[in-house]
């Protein structure tokens, strides 16, 4: 149980990470001139394709996991035994 939740925890943190450094760096990133400006299209289609991208590689992981319990815990796998509320019957 610790494990997973140490592995939600991590993945929380590097989430939160891409999402506030850019953050961070776009309120940062205007100029000292007058006259510099910051293209607002452009930055917001590149916080929406990183963005994607987390939500891709978080999806991809996902289902990944629900592919492995659903091959590791098949009625036909040979390593698969019945628990004890299974062998006893009591359900």
């Amino acid at each position: 149980m610790k494990a997973i939740l140490g592995l939600f925890l991590g993945l929380g943190v590097i989430l939160s990470l891409l999402i506030i450094i850019p953050s961070v760096q776009n309120v940062m990133a205007a100029g000292d001139e007058p006259g510099e400006y910051l293209d607002r299209r452009v930055e917001i289609w590149g916080l929406f394709y990183r963005l994607m991208i987390v939500a891709f590689t978080v999806g991809t992981v996902v289902s990944g996991m629900i592919v492995w319990l659903v091959l590791r815990f098949r009625e036909s796998n040979p390593k698969a035994t019945p628990t004890e509320y299974e062998a006893d019957g009591k359900w």
